[in-house]
């Protein structure tokens, strides 16, 4: 019990310190996590696992719509926003009909979009070594 306790604190400190583009990552993690779940949970006809990861993977995709600076992301909080909007969709499809691919499609955009959010990462990291550099 005191193990889980340690855990719970080492992911509430990772969350503290972790920059905006980390917890986005973070986010698209615990998504994907989640999607991948109900993938599995369909296929094995579990509907309550399938419901609660499919759920859980909504809330968060919800969480990133949220999120959203429509007014100083302009096209791009637009793009997202018509993004998290497909995948919002394609995973309530795949609950209500059992269906994995609408799963596998929210896994790609995902997966595409977590990556864009790595590269950015890894520039910002770039440029913040180069500022201290100079």
């Amino acid at each position: 019990m005191a193990y889980g306790r340690f855990v719970q604190e080492y992911r509430k400190g990772s969350v503290n310190g972790a920059s905006p583009v980390q917890l986005i990552i973070m986010l698209y993690d615990g998504a994907l996590k989640n999607m991948e779940a109900g993938k599995h949970a369909i296929l094995q006809k579990n509907l309550q696992g399938q419901n609660q990861s499919l759920q859980k993977a909504q809330k968060i995709v919800m969480e990133l719509m949220s999120c959203l600076d429509m007014k100083a992301g302009e096209d791009v909080a637009k793009n997202l926003l018509a993004l998290y909007t497909y995948v919002l969709n394609q995973l309530i499809q795949a609950n209500v009909h059992d269906d994995i691919a609408p799963v596998d499609r929210s896994m790609k955009v995902f997966s595409d979009l977590r990556e864009s959010w790595v590269q950015v990462e890894s520039t910002q990291r770039g440029l913040q070594s180069e500022k201290l550099a100079s």
